[in-house]
């Protein structure tokens, strides 16, 4: 079976279920559209309350759009009503993923037809693997955060054993600089920069590193980066994992710039038309865009510090706020444009932008690392804090702004003023964007003909076609000539 051919694999259906969140069901579609260019046919399966965001017609935000050939949507039930939010019961929502949706999916999969020959889950969601499991159907399990992460969670019990947990929160800022250097495939990290839920021993972090035991009892992992980006982590849980790894990243929308998919395609968003003209209309490397994510609340004086924090450093900026756009349109004068929503890796690529304040979610950082774009880090919680450890002391290509751990700290309007200007305006700026577009190109390889990911890719469907069960046919492959993604 030829790595450059396996343009199809006939009798092979992959049945994908991401976790019910935005920074899981993106990567998990984007993961499935390069799977289905290569004529694979994926049921792609999410809660009731999703379908009418990524579904048939309707816009995907920064994921790839849904009108992929190849992809077909079923849904199981919500876990939680869909009059609630996450934000109002976090933990309660965490409970009923891992409690509510394995039935629903055991149910799903005797309706469906074909029959499932692959299942590929979120590395967060039990359920498929001892699904699977018990069907005799392989799983993969896709794990859409960094590398460094996934060690940290699998050598939890290290921090234990060496004693750097526990640690009350109270006094976590009087030993944050301890250095831990026992975590394989991590030279080094502080034990402030440890994920935010260490500290907390609470219901959620049980769940989470519950859920997380059963990613060995997959038979494969599907990692979102790419080799380049963290080889010495991923070459050491390849010697530690029983199971194959694929690093087939940066799992972004970026088919659809490839493609020459516009803006009105991608999404049924009305103002995708007014940013961009707006950007078209700035200076190259003048624009900061600004976007804290879709999910975890920013108190509204915080956001207020922010918005004051721009509008003193003169920068032009763009900045995605959703519910507060209107708001703080009024707050950022005539060099800041808000808008609810954009397309953000066609913002990141534009030529005007020349920043990133971001809140460090893994796609955000992937999608920055594509562009060639330097970030300024405002983590938030859970991932984020050792996200931005990489970007700032780790590969170098940005800036912190918020330092200190826990949403209720309030950061300043002068320093966020300051650190804009940093990048924006200094020589410090010029260098962090130079090595930004060195990682770029390291990334844009990664995807070419012939790089790691394209390898990798070819690599995970042709064992497809291995990693069948007794009951199974095996799958046919098509090895003809292609080059490209398609």
């Amino acid at each position: 079976m030829s790595l450059s051919g396996l343009e199809k694999i006939q009798g092979c259906h992959v049945v994908a279920i991401p976790y019910p969140g935005h920074g899981h069901i993106n990567p998990m579609m984007n993961v499935c559209t390069l799977l289905a260019a290569k004529g694979l046919a994926v049921t792609f399966v999410v809660t009731e309350e999703w379908l009418s965001l990524i579904g048939p017609g309707s816009g995907s935000g920064s994921g790839s759009g849904p009108n992929t050939p190849n992809i077909r949507f079923r849904t199981i039930p919500n876990v939680i009503p869909s009059e609630k939010t996450r934000g109002s019961d976090f933990v309660g929502f965490v409970e009923a993923v891992s409690t509510k949706m394995e039935a629903p999916l055991d149910q799903l999969l005797d309706r469906l037809e074909p029959p499932a020959t692959h299942i590929i889950a979120d590395t967060f969601l039990a359920g498929p693997v001892a699904i699977g499991n018990r069907r005799n159907i392989p799983v993969t399990s896709l794990w859409v955060s960094s590398p460094a992460l996934f060690s940290l969670h699998h050598h939890y019990h290290l921090l234990f054993s060496h004693g750097h947990l526990p640690v009350p929160f109270e006094n976590i800022s009087e030993r944050k600089d301890e250095i831990i250097t026992y975590i394989p495939g991590i030279p080094a990290i502080r034990l402030g920069d440890l994920p935010f839920i260490y500290f907390r021993e609470n219901e959620f972090l049980k769940k989470i590193l519950e859920d997380f035991s059963w990613v060995t009892k997959a038979q494969s992992i599907l990692v979102t980066s790419f080799s380049e980006l963290q080889s010495h982590t991923i070459d050491t849980l390849r010697g530690i994992l029983p199971i194959p790894i694929y690093t087939i990243g940066p799992s972004i929308p970026f088919k659809l710039l490839q493609d020459r998919i516009t803006p009105s395609e991608a999404s049924n968003s009305s103002n995708a038309v007014d940013y961009l003209k707006w950007l078209d209309c700035q200076p190259k490397n003048s624009v900061l865009y600004v976007s804290l994510g879709s999910y975890l609340p920013v108190s509204p004086t915080q956001m207020h510090e922010i918005a004051m924090g721009l509008h003193t450093s003169g920068v032009r900026y763009l900045w995605v706020a959703r519910g507060e756009a209107l708001n703080l349109q009024e707050t950022c004068g005539e060099m800041g444009l808000v808008e609810p929503w954009c397309d953000q890796l066609r913002v990141l690529c534009h030529s005007s932008v020349a920043g990133f304040l971001t809140h460090c979610g893994w796609n955000s950082i992937l999608e920055a690392i594509y562009s060639g774009v330097p970030m300024l880090t405002f983590p938030l919680l859970i991932d984020q804090i050792p996200n931005s450890t990489l970007v700032v002391e780790d590969w170098k290509i940005g800036l912190t702004v918020k330092e200190e751990i826990g949403m209720e700290i309030l950061v300043g309007r002068d320093k966020i003023a300051r650190v804009v200007q940093r990048l924006m305006d200094e020589d410090e700026g010029v260098q962090l964007r130079e090595r930004a577009e060195v990682l770029k190109r390291s990334c844009q390889r990664a995807i070419e003909k012939g790089g790691s990911t394209f390898t990798n890719l070819h690599a995970f469907i042709g064992d497809l076609g291995t990693r069948r069960s007794p009951r199974q046919e095996p799958c046919i492959s098509d090895s003809n000539e292609h080059g490209n993604w398609e």
